[in-house]
């Protein structure tokens, strides 16, 4: 069984036209949208996920699902959804490719990570998970910007036998010399968004690495406790929690594996210098990986 994952953005042939013409199996397609911009861009994104999951059927046959990204600009939620997807698809024996052609940058770094992650982890599967892209035979905002040039020049023809007490052409042809005007000098976008406070979303590369049974302890201790003064608390807090004495050998191995865990090892620990200690807290990584992995039935 091959399920295809595919984020739908404002695209459509780049989406389905790839898959007919190399006539590619496709036996179940998940159809992911989200609300990006204004309501006409959702309306518009919606409705070509329902074309989508219309030909996906007629023409390849295939079983669509739909579901909904609730905000396309979360790369840590989208990165969860993404793992999660592709984990139940691996664990029903299908294999999964991940379309990353549309949808916003964030959505399909975030499937593409989750996707690559999971090849580290899932070495058994490697080669049932795959992330493809199809590029555009053109582009149609250039074409756009000319036919709307075409119209100023008609609209600048007919003003002169325009009837004086008539200014819908003047308005018209206002409003389109003035959306030339920024398409000319900036491009198909206007502006950059806040988000959460900033205007720049982080984009990590999750490489996840396989993670032992002792490290994954420390993981979740950190990721339900946040941060620790040291790792001796950190070690003293598991002890507890394990019902095991809290000796010096139990302190060594806690921080034995912090080290794995850690920015010269897998990547997944922070570790700051306060004093003869160090503050000990997971990485953007971490967190990915705690989120990732919460709800496996492993904790």
């Amino acid at each position: 069984m091959q399920t295809h994952i595919v984020p739908v953005g404002f695209d459509y042939d780049r989406l389905i036209a790839p898959l007919v013409r190399d006539q590619i199996d496709v036996d179940s397609v998940i159809l992911l949208e989200g609300a990006v911009g204004s309501e006409a861009n959702v309306e518009y994104s919606r409705h070509l996920s329902q074309k989508l999951e219309t030909d996906f059927k007629n023409l390849l046959g295939a079983d669509t699902e739909r579901f909904v990204l609730e905000d396309v600009y979360d790369y840590d939620d989208a990165f969860e959804q993404a793992y999660e997807l592709i984990t139940a698809e691996l664990d029903a024996g299908n294999e999964v490719w991940v379309n990353v052609a549309a949808m916003p940058r964030t959505v399909s770094f975030a499937f593409a990570n989750a996707a690559h992650s999971l090849m580290v982890e899932r070495q058994e599967d490697r080669e049932g998970i795959h992330t493809y892209y199809t590029a555009p035979e053109k582009y149609l905002e250039t074409e756009l910007a000319e036919e709307l040039r075409e119209q100023i020049a008609l609209l600048e023809d007919l003003q002169a036998d325009d009837d004086p007490e008539d200014d819908r052409i003047a308005t018209r042809l206002e409003s389109a010399r003035d959306l030339l005007a920024e398409f000319d000098e900036r491009g198909t976008t206007i502006g950059a968004k806040e988000i959460d406070g900033k205007h720049i979303v982080e984009l990590p590369v999750a490489s996840f690495s396989n993670v032992k049974p002792f490290e994954e302890l420390i993981l979740y201790k950190l990721g339900e406790d946040g941060e620790f003064d040291s790792v001796s608390e950190l070690a003293e807090s598991l002890a507890r929690e394990l019902n095991e004495e809290y000796t010096d050998s139990f302190r060594s191995k806690v921080i034995y594996n912090v080290d794995r865990l850690g920015p010269g090892g897998k990547g997944y620990i922070e570790r700051e210098e306060h004093g003869k200690s160090y503050r000990t807290r997971l990485s953007r990584i971490g967190e990915l990986w705690v989120r990732a992995h919460s709800d496996d039935g492993e904790n």
